[in-house]
């Protein structure tokens, strides 16, 4: 039988036709996002469909006040008060924006404005250290941050620039379904001045509260209740709130008005006691491949009423175990922080603390957690007693924290001319960690040439992949409003000597030569003269041009990275909200 090849787009036809797609495609979600969800998570903070940032008189303005302030003001009034971290400002930007995500999702459990840093450090200049800081104000992050890791490094490396968080997220967006301030913006609504947020991130517990609420007549400054980072998760498992079945038995008890417990909730059953048995040293969750071998071998399946999920479900609610929802990451690795691969797992009752019960009732104007939680933690820094719980968190991460409109017209553009670049075929593109992985000894291999070829036998692997996938059907990842990506359709496959993207904080000439000619396309192969004037200074911080990279990546048909790098859990992210198929990309230790 004669088999009928597809007809191949042109390049413009093809173009036009993503343009379209991705027209109606945003409309969609955007209105499934907004109106079509209401906030899953207990106690609920914000209206989600009304922008706490566009307060008119009619809603209850104060005349005469900044109207910055007043909205500022407006934000804050519809929560029970503030939530405050000590952030970790001397971690790159892919660290912050995982710790900032979790601290959005306490601050909604909790019902209070999240307070997230007013500006972030771009680790380098892509020019002349004096050319950004005609832009932006130039600091060594050694002595910002109170750290030596960079001591050893040439002053001019030392070096690094203030950036404000707005360029690094639609901060604006964000607005508009979560409660959320920065610390300088917090500072002006108590009349304190800008000058002291601290250059670190931690949460001055003197300064920041030697001002009053200039919308109040009280005259109080603000009060504050502070978690000590030991109360956290400290041999517990923190949780967003307790499950309905903790509530139902036993009695709350708190201790020293902190962290509670309960009490009458142990079942030592012959089951509960056979999952405590396979339970790892030192481990305070099972997997759930472990609690659906031991459930099946060691109970009636008649008790077990079905081996659908609720049965399971309510088998261990019987035992005294609850199940939990977290994410598996796409690697099985915790440092991508990526919420791609919704998991279960299960825990024992007693074990579990809520962050809403443990906190939701103090009455102080600032809590604040101190010291940092995100080590050895999953998304979000807890885990979820609900699946519609997790899920909202899930929406949070891929559609409310959004990249800046300019960061991703830009990305469009140099999307589409990668397509150009291989003849209208679907392209493929890898991250290549090196700066500070290679001088930790971290990068997938050592020299620039092993690492490349590396990659290349990957991306091989991924054009046969592509092959498969081009003739459908295709596949989401498993998260809200998972919408196909048609580009595999629409495309051919890579041809065997396509040229490829690379991702790469590489800087030393010889080696950036050695990629070109090996078939590697860099950024700055793409960007025009006229793409970095429309885009405006940010984009000399190569922490900016990182942001542009990632989004770039997302579009990429097939995506090759280390699983060791927060960047790789950033571009999946993306890419599962973009529709992309699972199998299209490989993130590997």
């Amino acid at each position: 039988m004669k088999r009928h090849s597809r007809p191949c787009l042109s390049v413009p036809a093809f173009i036009g036709v993503l343009i379209v797609f991705s027209i109606l495609a945003g409309l969609a979600l955007k209105t499934l996002s907004i109106t079509s969800h209401p906030d899953l998570f207990l106690p609920t903070t914000l209206d989600d469909s009304q922008s706490p940032l566009n307060v008119t008189s009619e809603q209850g303005g104060s005349p005469g006040v900044d109207p910055e302030l007043d909205a500022l003001h407006h934000i804050v009034s519809r929560t029970k008060g503030f939530y405050a971290r000590d952030y970790s400002l001397w971690l790159g930007w892919n660290n912050m924006r995982y710790i900032i995500e979790a601290a959005v999702l306490h601050g909604r459990i909790l019902n209070r404005t999240t307070i997230i840093p007013t500006y972030v450090y771009a680790r380098a200049c892509e020019f002349d250290n004096s050319v950004c800081a005609a832009y932006a104000t130039m600091v060594n992050r050694g002595d910002a941050t109170g750290s030596d890791e960079w001591r050893q490094l040439p002053i001019e490396q030392q070096m690094a620039w203030k950036t404000p968080v707005s360029l690094m997220f639609n901060l604006t967006h964000l607005r508009e379904t979560h409660a959320v301030i920065t610390v300088s913006e917090y500072l002006r609504l108590h009349n304190i001045s800008a000058d002291v947020e601290t250059t670190d991130g931690h949460w001055d517990t003197d300064l920041y509260h030697r001002g009053v609420d200039i919308f109040s007549d009280s005259g109080v400054e603000p009060s504050l209740y502070a978690i000590e980072n030991g109360w956290y998760d400290a041999d517990v498992v923190r949780v967003d709130q307790l499950p309905h079945t903790m509530r139902e038995r036993g009695g709350w008890n708190v201790t020293h008005g902190q962290v509670g417990s309960w009490t009458n909730i142990t079942e030592e059953t012959p089951l509960s006691l056979a999952l405590h048995d396979v339970m790892a040293s030192g481990a305070s969750v099972l997997d759930w491949d472990t609690v659906l071998s031991v459930v099946g071998d060691d109970t009636d399946p008649i008790e077990i009423e079905s081996r659908s999920d609720g049965g399971i479900a309510s088998t261990l609610e019987g035992n005294g175990w609850e199940v939990l929802y977290t994410y598996g990451g796409v690697s099985g690795s915790d440092a991508t922080k990526d919420v791609a691969v919704p998991i279960r797992q299960a825990a024992p009752r007693n074990s579990l603390r809520g962050l809403y019960e443990d906190f939701g009732s103090i009455e102080q104007d600032v809590l604040l957690l101190k010291g940092e939680v995100h080590l050895g933690r999953k998304p979000g820094a807890l885990k979820f007693t609900t699946l519609e719980s997790q899920e909202r968190y899930t929406q949070t991460v891929l559609y409310d924290f959004r990249l800046t409109d300019s960061v991703v017209e830009l990305a469009d553009q140099l999307s589409k001319r990668m397509v150009e670049k291989v003849g209208g075929r679907m392209w493929m593109g890898g991250h290549m960690r090196r700066g500070d992985f290679a001088t930790l000894k971290w990068t997938m291999e050592p020299s620039i040439e092993a690492h490349l070829a590396r990659i290349k036998r990957h991306l091989r692997d991924g054009r046969d992949i592509l092959h498969s996938v081009h003739r459908g059907p295709l596949h989401t990842y498993k998260v809200p409003f998972g919408q196909a990506d048609p580009t595999p359709l629409l495309l051919d496959p890579p041809a065997l000597h396509d040229q490829f993207y690379i991702a790469t904080d590489e800087r030393d000439p010889a080696n950036l030569t050695y990629l070109r000619d090996q078939g590697a396309v860099l950024i700055s192969d793409l960007l025009t003269i006229d793409d970095r004037r429309t885009f405006g200074w940010p984009l000399m911080l190569t922490d900016v041009l990182s942001l542009v990279e990632q989004a770039t990546l997302a579009h990429a048909s097939y995506f090759y990275a280390h699983a060791h790098s927060s960047v790789a859990g950033g571009v999946v992210n993306l890419r599962a909200s973009h529709g992309a198929d699972p199998r299209t990309a490989l993130l590997e230790y």
